[in-house]
């Protein structure tokens, strides 16, 4: 298994990860920052209709980079927005992801999709998160801090929907929205997570979307 480490966290958090000649990480498309060594990249879709159904379905890039050492080299990656990157080994185990949480993987993983149901499509437009499962180590990025919760057999947790990072797929979960339809339209909550466990949910302390909202304020309005 490659070495790693996360650098310059948790606000600006790159992931520098040392390879041996042969050895490979995958990546989410843009998150490349530079290489050291010789390198080999290539585009892969994880399976073309994996491939697509996150394309389509969940709105996520069509393609993900292989990079692969022909000598010994060093890679940094690094997420597009400001915050932390989380380490998940899945040692055989399913991981479900936030779709623009995926950051990259090393080892043997099988990226594809898992459904979010039509709740999803009402919070931000997609039907889908993120699956990873198979052995090896996953990296999540998240939009602020990040922090892991456990909860125990038939624990529960509700959590806003663009606060969600990633959770293990032994969580039972379902989408639905918060409090009444006048919460729902007026008070700015929106959607939110109802999970169950047993597992671990990794959280954001920032939302993206509503970041989003409030940049919008102040962007020329188009006419």
């Amino acid at each position: 298994m490659p070495e790693y480490v996360i650098d310059k966290g948790p606000s600006f958090s790159v992931l520098k990860v040392k390879l041996s000649d042969g050895e490979r990480i995958v990546t989410e498309s843009g998150a490349f920052v530079l290489s050291k060594g010789r390198v080999e990249v290539k585009t892969t879709t994880g399976g073309i209709f994996r491939g697509l159904l996150r394309a389509i379905a969940g709105g996520e890039s069509l393609f993900l980079n292989e990079i692969q050492a022909v000598e010994s080299a060093e890679v940094w990656i690094a997420p597009p927005v400001t915050g932390d990157i989380a380490v998940v080994p899945l040692n055989g185990n399913t991981l479900i992801i936030q779709d623009s949480s995926y950051l990259a993987h090393i080892g043997d993983v099988k990226v594809s999709v898992a459904w979010r149901g039509l709740s999803g499509l009402l919070a931000e437009g997609e039907l889908v998160w993120v699956k990873a499962e198979g052995d090896g180590v996953v990296f999540v990025n998240s939009f602020g801090a990040i922090d892991m919760v456990e909860l125990g057999p038939g624990e529960r947790i509700t959590i806003d929907n663009g606060h969600l990072v990633a959770m293990d797929g032994t969580i039972r979960y379902e989408i639905r929205k918060f409090g009444g339809w006048k919460t729902f339209f007026l008070g700015g909550e929106g959607l939110v997570v109802e999970a169950e466990g047993p597992g671990r949910i990794w959280i954001q302390t920032r939302n993206l979307s509503a970041f989003a909202g409030i940049l919008s304020r102040f962007l020329p309005k188009q006419s």
